[in-house]
């Protein structure tokens, strides 16, 4: 198995380097298969995200339909992808980033009532509550 940097996914879902495109897609055919999947961690998820949105000026459906791709792809071990798949539907339903739905799922699940924030979109969300 291996793992997957940022970089290689905006890449391969962008395609606007015409050097690195052809490599992150050919590395993803070869090595990310379903018997041997790529490794996504979360940390790559929050960066996938914020890239598409900040740097790329993504909206936010094109962001989740990305991020619903990757999620559904049976070459790719998502870490926490049940909490993942949880913050998908979060991000659509909310105006939270997909960090914060991804934090807030991920402490309740480690027991947390829950995560204090200052963050008026998280707040939205029932696993968060105002300082």
């Amino acid at each position: 198995m291996i793992g997957l940097d940022t970089n290689v996914l905006v890449r391969h879902l962008v395609g606007d380097d015409p050097a690195q495109t052809p490599n992150a897609r050919a590395l993803l055919a070869a090595r990310c298969t379903v018997d041997d999947p790529g490794h996504v961690n979360r940390i790559v998820l929050c960066e996938l995200v914020w890239v598409l949105g900040r740097g790329y000026r993504y909206d936010r459906l094109t962001i989740a339909g990305a991020l619903e791709q990757l999620l559904n792809a049976a070459e790719l071990q998502i870490e926490d992808r049940e909490a993942a798949l949880g913050a998908l539907a979060a991000y659509r339903s909310s105006k939270a980033d997909f960090a914060d739905c991804l934090m807030g799922l991920l402490n309740r699940a480690a027991g947390c009532e829950h995560t204090m924030t200052f963050d008026r979109d998280a707040i939205a969300l029932p696993e968060f509550a105002a300082v």
